[in-house]
């Protein structure tokens, strides 16, 4: 049980691994093309408004009700009620997202200015933002669909498609900026036609990987039947859970076109702590809930503690040091990233400064990700959203009370408190119903961990200081950073090692080949 789970997540992790560092270049080439100009600005505005109705629809909805309840079905009932009940999920979201996707494009201007209210005194900012949203909703559409057909197949124990579907996104916004830049075209309205057409293809691509795994899902009329009722109860607080950071990242948005630059300096930061934050976090949260269902269906209490203790220390070995690398050596790595053509000192700095306050949060992010399937998997969404929506309401307070005093920086300060706000919320919840227990390998495995990551900021601290003047030289900076970060995986390797946070039997684990040794504690 324990090598299923570890081989879904090595599966889930090395697509979204991809992904991630793919989406990584992605940004690369829009600051170096862009920088954190007015049509960067634009863009980001109008990406994130789909995607946050993506998170709500798509991720949020199926992730946290359907799969739970197609991999029931599945299990109890055979293939043929679970086809007929995707049949009738698909209908219904397709009907609900057509009126959507047509009312937001009729209203993309007034939407717009909602949450890009700092670009009021900016009107060729503003009209950029609405015509970009207008091209790029109806990847909202698609997306939608993706995750249905992702579900399917992750309910089918299938993860390695629908985790490599986002790197479609990647690779046409690559394609398209390097076709505009070319052609001498406009990259803004590129850029928003690739993630247009990027949903399509994701769509395809799962929907094919479906029907060849045995599951070919046909429209039918929708109808309002027990099933779609019993979804939409788990999905609607599922949802609004699923989403909530994406909640506060639109609440960051809002407020950060306020300040000049800084809805670039985010989204930029942002992009580098989702590299692992989509690697641990995403994974973790994909293979571990049809997991969970699958031993919450077979009255395997055991087997889901034990599906959760792993999927925790899975997540804190993995993000604790990178969070610590990232608030020690944050404009290191944002000078090896972004540092060329139109992004300047000022980006850098400001940039170093936003990824350093989201790195406090990393392991929260995670850890949310680790512990929520453990109320969906019982079919308890509104648990989660409960906690989530108090989450919501401490980063709204932080972010709002805190910007007239100190910038666009209480921004990423929120976000970071609200999501350890969750996780102990989180934490408490589950331990109120008595069935979740940490076990002994847990405690000394993540404190072992912690220890071995405080050596690795040890080794970072000390050769930022030996060669701060090399870091920042233009040719220089890319041995002397990239031996850094060597420097720092190894040593938190060797350390882990040593300690015992983790053990050289745990990657056979992963490869999904029997260990030769027992998992020691």
């Amino acid at each position: 049980m324990a090598m299923s789970l570890a081989r879904s997540f090595l599966t889930v992790s090395g697509m979204t691994m991809i992904s991630r560092v793919l989406g990584l270049a992605r940004e690369i080439m829009i600051a170096a093309i862009l920088g954190a100009g007015p049509i960067a600005e634009a863009f980001f505005v109008a990406f994130r408004f789909p995607n946050l109705f993506r998170r709500f629809f798509a991720e949020g909805a199926f992730n946290m009700a359907f799969v739970p309840l197609f991999a029931k079905r599945l299990e109890g009932d055979g293939a043929d009620a679970a086809r007929r009940f995707g049949e009738e999920a698909l209908s219904g979201l397709l009907s609900v997202l057509f009126v959507l996707v047509l009312a937001a494009q009729l209203a993309m201007p007034w939407l717009i200015y909602v949450i890009a209210a700092g670009f009021a005194d900016d009107p060729d900012k503003l009209s950029m933002a609405v015509l970009f949203a207008q091209i790029q909703f109806p990847y909202l559409l698609f997306m939608s669909l993706t995750a249905l057909f992702s579900g399917v197949l992750n309910s089918l124990g299938k993860f390695a498609v629908a985790a490599g579907a986002p790197i479609l996104l990647n690779l046409s916004m690559i394609g398209a900026m390097a076709a505009a830049w070319a052609l001498e075209e406009p990259v803004g309205h590129w850029l928003s036609w690739s993630v247009f057409t990027a949903g399509v293809l994701q769509f395809l691509l799962v929907a094919g990987a479906a029907r060849r795994a045995g599951i070919r899902l046909k429209l039918r009329a929708a109808r309002w039947t027990a099933d779609m009722k019993r979804l939409v109860t788990l999905g609607a607080p599922g949802a609004v859970a699923g989403g909530v950071t994406q909640i506060n990242i639109l609440i960051g948005t809002t407020i950060a076109t306020f300040f000049d630059g800084a809805v670039a300096w985010l989204t930029y930061a942002d992009r580098v702590y989702q590299l692992p934050l989509g690697v641990v976090g995403v994974a973790i949260g994909v293979a571990l809930l049809p997991e969970l269902s699958r031993r919450v269906r077979a009255e395997d209490a055991a087997g889901a503690v034990n599906s959760i203790n792993r999927a925790i220390e899975f997540s804190l070995v993995l993000t604790v040091p990178a969070a610590v690398a990232l608030l020690l050596i944050p404009d290191t790595v944002v000078r090896l990233l972004f540092a060329r053509g139109a992004f300047g000192e000022t980006d850098v700095m400001a940039t170093s400064h936003a990824l350093a306050l989201f790195a406090l949060g990393l392991p929260a992010y995670v850890l949310i990700k680790a512990l929520s399937p453990a109320f969906f998997a019982d079919e308890d969404t509104r648990t989660p959203l409960r906690y989530s929506v108090v989450s919501m309401i401490v980063n709204v307070v932080i972010s709002v009370g805190l910007a007239p005093v100190i910038s666009w920086s209480a921004i990423p300060i929120g976000t970071a408190v609200a999501a350890w706000v969750n996780v102990w919320l989180l934490w408490r919840g589950i331990g109120e119903t008595g069935v979740y227990k940490p076990d002994e390998r847990l405690k000394r495995r993540c404190s072992r961990a912690i220890a071995a990551a405080l050596f690795m900021g040890l080794v970072l601290y000390t050769g930022k200081l030996l060669y701060a003047g090399a870091l920042t030289e233009p040719f220089l900076k890319y041995p002397y950073g990239v031996a850094l970060i060597l420097a720092g995986l190894a040593s938190y390797a060797i350390a882990a090692l040593a300690l015992g946070a983790f053990r050289r039997s745990d990657l056979s684990e992963l490869r999904g080949r029997r260990a030769q040794t027992p998992p020691a504690a």
